[in-house]
């Protein structure tokens, strides 16, 4: 057996580790549940990512109407901001503007004359 020196120096050495050893596994115990729940929220986001790119791939997304009102809606702003920063005077871009709404009316018109064709 050791020394009386040695079993105090021994006794000062594992209430030591115990004592580090405690306070390292409740700071752990913190972290270890944070990086639970952050594993947990990183996997639902990537399964519900995963799950509307399904839909869309099936052709289930139900997002087109939300989708086509935002578009409209930058449409509008865009145009709104045109108008008021052109250059031009208000009846050259009324002109301007019908002429150029013509053309796409023209333009569409003839697409689904054409496609009506290609579908017989």
């Amino acid at each position: 057996m050791g020394t009386r020196k040695d079993k105090v120096l021994l006794n000062i050495l594992l209430g030591t580790g115990v004592y580090l050893l405690d306070s390292w596994r409740n700071r752990m115990g913190g972290t270890v549940d944070d990086l639970r729940a952050k594993a947990q929220d990183t996997y639902e986001t990537a399964a519900d990512r995963v799950s509307r790119a399904t839909d869309v791939i099936r052709g289930e997304d139900s997002h087109l109407l939300g989708t086509a009102a935002a578009a409209l809606l930058g449409l509008g702003i865009g145009i709104g901001v045109g108008l008021l920063l052109a250059p031009a005077s208000g009846e050259e871009t009324r002109s301007n503007l019908a002429s150029k709404a013509r053309d796409i009316r023209d333009r569409v018109s003839s697409r689904e004359g054409a496609a009506a064709s290609y579908g017989t």
